[in-house]
Order: C-alpha cells, then sequence, then structure tokens
C-alpha cells in the first residue's frame, strides 16, 4: 500500500485504522515531499473529524 492509496481509501469511508496510523508514523521520515504533503492533510482531516480513528467493516455482498 503507498500512501496515496491510504490516503483514498481513508477519504472514500471516512476512517483510518491504527495500523494504518501506524505505518504512516513509521514511515514518514522515508516521504517525500508531495507524501508528506499528504500526511499533513490526513492529520488535518483527522483533528477536524473528517476523518475517524476506527476500524472498517469488510464490504460484503449482498444476494436476493
Amino acid at each position: 500500500m503507498t500512501l496515496g492509496e491510504l490516503f483514498l481509501e481513508a477519504m472514500s469511508t471516512g476512517v483510518i485504522t491504527n495500523g494504518e496510523m501506524a505505518w504512516v508514523t513509521a514511515r514518514q521520515d522515508q516521504f517525500t515531499r508531495t507524501e508528506e504533503a499528504v500526511a499533513q492533510r490526513l492529520g488535518r482531516l483527522i483533528d477536524e473529524g473528517t476523518i475517524q480513528l476506527g476500524c472498517r467493516m469488510p464490504k460484503i455482498a449482498l444476494r436476493f
């Protein structure tokens, strides 16, 4: 997974998991300038409550 993919997933679901946060913090010293900007934006979205820290429910296919 890349930081960009993680950002898009968090934006689409409104959730970032503890494991994903740990992944971001463990790799922040390796980020490019662009990735640093994405990480800062992610932090701002978490601070303002747009993205919540939690867990995602697995997607289930409904059958009728």
